[in-house]
């Protein structure tokens, strides 16, 4: 016991952090000439190359770990609480997203900026037919409070804000330090197929995190004009076109019913159910909707999201729906990231029933 005691006490960290910073120097000089092709810039390439030597390097270094930690008890509880992030996309819940990842239909960034003690890593970018999809690592020195980032991160095309936008921020909590984020954004108007992407991301004391990448649209988007339209109950709904691609299927579509306010508009709050030829429900991811006043109308723009089909399904069945919410409100942010809670008033609406309308994907 004693001994083990002594092994504990003596064990060489400093000299364990320099064999594993020496591992990962030696592991990027053994692969400088290795020539790597991506689908994407030579500079994001680049970057991609460098996620690789990183990977490999931590194996070398893992490995040197865990022996070490044979001997030291006290290193393998600390390692046990060491988070372990890949891609933030492939270790999401999302399907769509995994499977981008998994086709190489993301660009890969890995730019890192420090604030305060708090490190934002831009990890990934996913730019299809249904808008823009970010995947970011947050690392501080000290533990962040909830909502630390209000909404997730404001943004640019080419320099410039679109006219509007909706979209979804979620964060997971890897450690009390350390945690991914996937911000979700929806466009409205028109996107050009590449363009330059700012981003810039606030804090709750003031940080100001910046980030600018070229970034370009995934090829093989297969879009189905529909055109359907109906007015059920003073609601009007245009349904424009579905797109596919490896990376899912989204229904684009415009609704808009009289009034002026918008917690009291069934409009806004329009899903859609999807079936193939053979029944099986193919899985919805929502996705927010952007709404404006026009003149007494209320109107809502806006790209639902859903998992991808096989290459052998040929027709897909959509039915609409009201997914009317059922209690409580909800939080809003400012334009500084402050959060104020929002009371719920749609207790007293009232649903509608859509007819369904059939798609047909290939002949």
């Amino acid at each position: 016991m004693k001994e083990s005691r002594e092994q504990i006490e003596n064990f060489p960290k400093e000299q364990v952090r320099s064999a594993i910073r020496a591992g990962i120097g030696q592991a990027e000089e053994q692969m400088k000439d290795h020539k790597i092709s991506y689908k994407y810039s030579h500079r994001i390439s680049n970057r991609k190359r460098k996620g690789l030597y990183a990977l490999s390097s931590v194996a070398v270094a893992f490995g040197l770990l865990v022996a070490s930690s044979y001997q030291s008890p006290a290193l393998a509880s600390t390692l046990s609480q060491i988070p372990i992030i890949g891609s933030v996309f492939g270790d999401s819940n999302s399907v769509s997203l995994k499977q981008a990842q998994k086709n190489g239909l993301t660009s890969q960034i890995g730019e890192t900026q420090t604030v305060n003690g708090i490190s934002v890593t831009l990890d990934e970018i996913l730019y299809d037919q249904n808008g823009l999809s970010l995947g970011y690592i947050i690392k501080s020195e000290k533990k962040l409070g909830e909502y630390y980032f209000g909404a997730g991160m404001d943004f640019t095309i080419n320099g410039k804000s679109p006219d509007g936008s909706s979209g979804s921020y979620g964060e997971k909590v890897q450690s009390a330090t350390t945690r991914t984020a996937i911000q979700e954004i929806n466009i409205s108007e028109d996107m050009p197929n590449s363009f330059e992407l700012g981003l810039i991301l606030h804090g709750k004391n003031g940080e100001t995190w910046y980030f600018s990448n070229p970034i370009k649209k995934i090829t093989d988007i297969k879009k189905v004009p529909i055109h359907h339209s109906q007015n059920v109950d003073g609601i009007t709904l245009n349904v424009k076109e579905l797109s596919v691609s490896k990376t899912g299927i989204s229904i684009s579509y415009e609704s808009s019913e009289k009034g002026e306010d918008f917690e009291l508009s069934r409009a806004g709050d329009i899903e859609f159910q999807v079936v193939d030829q053979d029944g099986k429900k193919i899985a919805s991811h929502s996705g927010g909707a952007e709404g404006q006043r026009l003149k007494d109308k209320l109107v809502f723009k806006s790209n639902k999201k859903f998992d991808p089909i096989n290459s052998h399904v040929t027709e897909l069945t959509v039915t609409p729906y009201l997914s009317l919410p059922t209690d409580g409100g909800g939080v809003e942010f400012d334009e500084k990231g402050e959060s104020k809670d929002i009371g719920f008033k749609g207790g007293s609406l009232k649903s509608v029933k859509f007819k369904s309308f059939k798609v047909k994907i290939s002949e």
